[in-house]
């Protein structure tokens, strides 16, 4: 069977609901807002046309990670598969679009992140507020300081 993969950039629109069931399994779900960004050549400025928004579903350590490193305005890219989903209530037929997350970062053209890697040696805490408690507890890496170059200064290569 064919899989609809997506790749949607936008912004978090709800806070990171993590839930564990009682095997262990962990989830945490999410409302992504996409606006779609126009011209507009009689202000002659960018200005949102439509927004778009998604429920993204995350599973196992990609849940946990979520629930600890994202908030409610925050920039992202997440890829996954696209479900459309079809539900009645109330007697109105509602359609929902969900993504199955397979990976989900911080958009970095719009802002800057600091990555810590989770160690797959000690068991992984699914509670989100253990989980902060221990990303806490492991100091990030110094960010060197990137001075602008002189005018006329060679600038490295990367």
């Amino acid at each position: 069977m064919n899989e609809t993969l997506v790749t949607v950039v936008g912004n978090v629109a709800t806070e990171p609901e993590f839930r564990e069931a009682a095997n262990g399994a962990a989830s945490s779900r999410f409302r992504l807002a996409a606006s779609v960004r126009r011209w507009d050549r009689a202000k002659e400025e960018w200005a949102d046309a439509y927004t778009s928004f998604y429920t993204v579903w995350a599973w196992r350590a990609l849940a946990a990670n979520v629930a600890a490193s994202l908030g409610v305005g925050e920039p992202v890219v997440v890829q996954g598969k696209l479900r459309i989903r079809e539900e009645e209530r109330e007697g109105k037929r509602w359609l929902s679009a969900d993504i199955d997350a397979v990976s989900i970062g911080h958009d970095l053209s719009r802002g800057t992140s600091v990555f810590r890697r989770v160690s797959q040696a000690r068991q992984l805490p699914t509670d989100p507020v253990r989980l902060a408690a221990a990303s806490a507890e492991a100091p990030a890496p110094a960010i060197p300081d990137r001075e602008p170059a002189a005018a006329g200064a060679e600038v490295p290569p990367f």
